[in-house]
């Protein structure tokens, strides 16, 4: 099969650029069988976007720099704020169903670092939900859109020195699908870590293509945790919900053991510090053996229960009532600000791919992500990435040829006990704090997982337990080498053998993969 752009990846970056695409026949390509997957349906935030009298892109580019703790690109940054309130409302123009205030305008909320109320939603807190199933609606009607579901994508292919397809495995068995570009839109690595708010399909499968395709890697030391999932584990390390910062953002309030209001004595904006602030108070005294509690009834009291419909329904699954008692939380694994390196049009350092949402390094996140600027990136990157691609295709080029009958790649086989093992480990030693040897000993651990050679007969669920096992152990050595070359502590990364920011740091670190399969670390350079 050929098509001139395949796109990898269904969430909110995937379908806004297969969409953006037209009329450019495109292949999208998502390894779930329902069409909208990966964080996108999660998402109960919003979106942030300057569309209030009283804001402007200069005021949301402020907190997000402010909010990045000196990595943010502020070039970069203000194209995302710029074009982010026109992408916003256009989707408002084109009947995106957002929640809206008395007089009909966009209903508008805060969250934590943000000057002003800034944030859309839809539905409330299906957000996310209604962003996916109406952007995937709108691809299913394209004609210019083929979309291949369960269908796994594991190597990217290269041809005269440039990416030109992408070797995948699904129903049919093994394919290589040529293109004259790739885009990867494939999201993030949530489930390296074991407490995460992150679907099971965020193994990082586009991160590892790019690595192992030469690409420049950067800021992979840098994960958000989000301060309050709802603490409900089972012990086997499936996503955790999320109890969005909406809440705070309306007045819901974190409580230690004693019942206390703590987050006062830790920042000026209390329970809307920044994101990392908020997550290393809930698990300094989660460590200590307290219970930390979130009380929701503020925020129920000032919106109503029918404004966070999801957060109800994830309660009474827990058994729990939010109108009546506290809920306990726990800080988890939330958003990559680090990826595949891109400039402002969503170009790699390799020929012929592009990157856009949170597989991408835009450096619009810097060390510390705004909250609700997720899906934003999403879809503007998605239109930058879509319009330099309709831009590069239109003029006359020659046609790489493809090699269809690539062989199949040699895979391994590793049991479930090690993985789960690794993702223990990056929760407790490459989590809110770290240390040398925590990560040190992460790294060993990682170096020491038993791998067997996969049967060349393996089904279609042993293949994609093969690949996506690889990813996220390829990942966690990654982002624990990162961890270990950034000697300070800033943003989500914090570093309890070096607790001080050091100002000659303040620059971006690059990696990429080696021969090995190790870690192999370029320059650290100027944002």
């Amino acid at each position: 099969m050929s098509a001139p752009v395949v796109v990898i990846g269904s969430g909110v970056a995937g379908l806004s650029a297969a969409l953006a695409l037209a009329p450019l026949p495109v292949v999208l390509v998502t390894k779930t069988g329902a069409l909208a997957s990966g964080s996108t349906p999660w998402a109960q935030g919003g979106i942030a976007a300057a569309l209030g009298a009283g804001d402007s892109p200069e005021m949301h580019l402020a907190d997000t720099v402010a909010a990045g703790a000196g990595l943010t690109d502020p070039v970069v940054t203000s194209l995302l704020t710029r074009q982010g309130a026109v992408a916003v409302r256009d989707l408002i123009d084109r009947g995106l169903p957002f929640d809206r205030d008395g007089t009909g305008a966009p209903l508008l909320g805060r969250e934590a670092a943000h000057s002003v109320d800034r944030i859309i939603h839809a539905q409330g807190d299906r957000t996310g939900r209604v962003v996916a199933d109406w952007l995937a609606a709108a691809v299913q009607a394209a004609d210019h859109i083929t979309v291949m579901t369960d269908t796994l994508a594991v190597d990217l292919v290269e041809a005269d020195g440039r990416i030109a397809g992408v070797q995948v495995h699904g129903p049919a068995g093994w394919q290589v699908l040529a293109a004259r570009a790739v885009v990867l839109a494939s999201g993030g690595w949530g489930m390296v870590w074991r407490d995460t708010t992150n679907p099971a399909e965020n193994t990082g499968d586009g991160l590892v293509m790019a690595a192992r395709a030469g690409a420049m890697l950067a800021d992979l030391e840098f994960m958000q945790f989000h301060p309050t999932a709802l603490a409900v584990s089972d012990g086997s390390g499936a996503r955790l919900p999320l109890l969005t910062e909406a809440l705070r953002g309306a007045g819901a309030v974190l409580l230690d053991a004693a019942g206390g209001a703590f987050m006062a004595a830790e920042h000026p904006l209390a329970d809307l510090a920044p994101r990392d602030v908020v997550a290393r108070a809930v698990g300094q005294r989660i460590a200590a053996g307290e219970a930390v509690r979130l009380d929701l009834r503020p925020a129920l009291k000032a919106k109503g229960v029918s404004g966070f419909p999801q957060v109800m329904e994830v309660c009474a699954a827990a058994g729990l009532d939010p109108l009546t008692d506290p809920v306990p939380v726990t800080p988890a694994a939330h958003y990559a600000m680090g990826g595949v390196v891109t400039d402002p049009r969503g170009r790699t350092s390799r020929s012929g791919l592009w990157a856009c949402g949170e597989v991408a390094c835009t450096g619009v996140h810097g060390a510390n992500r705004l909250a609700s600027n997720s899906l934003l990136e999403g879809l503007v990157f998605a239109r930058q990435v879509a319009a330099d691609l309709r831009a590069t295709l239109s003029r006359p080029q020659a046609v790489t040829a493809v090699d269809l009958s690539t062989p199949v790649p040699v895979l391994s086989r590793v049991d479930a006990g090690p993985v789960q093992a690794v993702r223990a480990g990056m929760s407790q030693q490459v989590g809110l704090v770290r240390d040398a040897a925590g990560l040190s000993a992460v790294a060993a651990q990682i170096a020491a997982v038993p791998l067997q050679p996969l049967p060349m007969d393996a089904s279609q669920a042993e293949i994609r337990q093969a690949v996506e096992a690889r990813n996220l152990l390829t990942i966690a050595g990654l982002v624990t080498d990162a961890a270990l070359r950034r000697r300070e502590s800033r943003g989500a990364h914090w570093r309890r053998d070096y607790p001080e920011v050091n100002p000659a740091l303040a620059r971006r670190m690059t990696q990429r993969l080696g021969e090995d399969g190790q870690s192999a670390a370029l320059a650290v350079v100027a944002t």
